[in-house]
């Protein structure tokens, strides 16, 4: 008696098994032309390449960037079970053919945009289509106006003559270590504040993250992390899971993002009850001045230029400030280029202004190669529309995700050499002046439709901080041995920060 009902209980519990496995073997073999590939690595039985994804998740970036520096097309595929897939490519004409050839097949998608929606709303990142055209029209107008470049300026201008400068003095004179990645974030918080909504966080005070303000900037910090939690876990259903019941990461998301989208209407409204008084000079005066945004509309238009503007001038410099405290002929050169510059320009002012910035070509030169090796945004990503075969040959399916990676780009040697790896800013130099590259080989500001907007401002503040400081200061870190470690948040940072010390420069 016993026997048989063993028997159809083994039968029951072992049938879901073994149509999955017949699933597998004769359903799931892959078309040669759509074959998954991730170069130098062996696929498992049945379940592929996941392991291999799970295993690294921690290291995606520089797991992702060895595997694509050594493949031929330097690209990498793969699928789960045949249904979900991906690709990440570092290859300049598969960049090409996603962001502008092939523009309308790779959208951000509503898986994506789902993972966003509840804090930057239908903003210019987290939007296609008609919602974003019409945003990034407008965008558009606004940053080729010279009185918006000329505010960026003077805003930059006053956070350096007033905050920067006066603390890396205090700070010498005490003979202080302190955190530059810190210091530059804060710096960037002020700044994006006052460019995109008019507004004074102080965070770059001595009294520091202190008050409404800041606590506002401190919760959409904590915020943003946790929406990356939502891109980096390998079950990305399970952040809805905790939002539908309301647990963990999920429930202090929902405060968060209450506590900003208040803080944030407030500002919305009080600008637009004074917008016939104000000077219509930052960014959300701008797009206030019409009246065919909504006020939620304003709140996601304000939170996304924050996003763009909160983390990536920071990272970018952070990272510039350690290449060149390991080349201090690069240093010397860039000293050399500002004095000559002040003394030729006859420059009286503590900062520089924008045509001043512009005859600087090697620190021009010098942020642009920092950047090649470390990008403020490692990697950019898409959705597929419809199945799509990319210029090298790799097959993309519908519903798949797709990456460049600007990071692993910088150290491909088809691309840059084989001094690649080097620090190197005359490769961008020729008879002394600048040279851009191909924006799709150094997609660090991305390219086509959706190239950056803020790609002037951007400059304008790294070179005035850096022009500033290396004017008054000798810059040496401190405790870095060998190279740093990289934390991928929605920027790249600095493990640890970056620990400086500062003396006064003999002039």
């Amino acid at each position: 008696m016993e026997l048989p009902f063993l028997n159809s209980t083994l039968l029951l519990f072992s049938l879901p098994l073994l149509s999955l496995l017949l699933y597998l073997f004769f359903f799931n073999h892959e078309d040669p032309k759509k074959k998954s590939n991730m170069y130098g690595l062996k696929p498992y039985p049945i379940l592929g390449y996941v392991p291999h994804l799970i295993k690294n998740s921690h290291r995606i970036l520089d797991w992702s960037t060895e595997i694509l520096v050594r493949s031929p097309t330097h690209t990498m595929s793969f699928t789960t079970f045949g249904r979900v897939g991906g690709v990440i490519t570092a290859n300049p004409k598969n960049v090409e053919h996603i962001i502008k050839t092939n523009f309308d097949n790779y959208p951000k998608g509503e898986v994506m945009m789902s993972m966003l929606e509840d804090f930057f709303g239908h903003g210019i990142f987290n939007s296609d289509g008609e919602q974003w055209l019409w945003q990034r029209k407008a965008a558009s107008l606004e940053f080729s106006k010279r009185s918006l470049r000329k505010f960026v300026v003077g805003t930059v201008q006053t956070e350096i003559v007033n905050r920067l400068l006066p603390l890396l003095h205090k700070v010498n004179q005490k003979n202080q270590i302190i955190d530059m990645q810190d210091v530059l974030e804060r710096f960037a918080v002020d700044n994006i504040c006052k460019v995109a909504f008019g507004e004074d966080p102080a965070c770059l005070t001595e009294d520091g993250y202190a008050g409404e303000k800041s606590k506002f900037m401190k919760d959409f910090g904590e915020a943003q992390e946790i929406a990356l939690q939502r891109f980096m876990s390998p079950l990305r259903f399970m952040w809805q899971v905790k939002k539908f019941f309301n647990i963990g990461s999920e429930k202090r998301m929902k405060e968060l993002i209450s506590t900003v989208h208040g803080y944030t209407m407030n500002i919305v409204r009080a600008k637009k009850e004074r917008i016939l008084l104000d000077e219509k000079q930052d960014l959300l005066s701008r797009f206030a001045s019409s009246d065919d945004h909504s006020d939620e509309c304003l709140r996601d238009v304000v939170s996304n230029f924050l996003l763009a503007g909160r983390e990536t001038t920071s990272s970018a410099l952070t990272w510039f400030f350690w290449l060149v405290s390991t080349q201090p002929n690069v240093e010397k050169k860039i000293v050399e280029e500002i004095k000559s510059v002040r003394f030729k320009n006859q420059v009286t002012s503590e900062a520089f202004d924008y045509d001043d910035l512009r005859e600087m070509n090697y620190l021009h030169a010098a942020i642009t190669e920092s950047m090649r090796l470390y990008p403020p945004v490692a990697m950019d990503s898409a959705s597929c529309k419809e199945d799509d075969f990319l210029p090298d040959g790799t097959f993309v399916g519908k519903g798949w995700f797709i990456s460049y990676s600007a990071y692993a780009m910088g150290r491909v040697e088809d691309l840059w050499g084989k001094d690649c790896n080097e620090f190197k800013p005359e490769r961008w130099l020729e008879n002394g002046i600048y040279k851009p590259e191909n924006p799709f080989k150094y997609p660090v500001f991305h390219a086509g439709p959706r190239m950056c907007l803020g790609k002037e401002m951007a400059y304008i503040q790294m070179k005035s901080i850096v022009a500033c400081v290396f004017e008054r200061f000798r810059v040496e870190v401190v405790g870095k041995e060998g190279t740093p470690e990289t934390v991928l948040s929605f920027t790249l940072r600095m493990k640890g920060g970056l620990p400086i010390q500062v003396s006064k420069r003999d002039n």
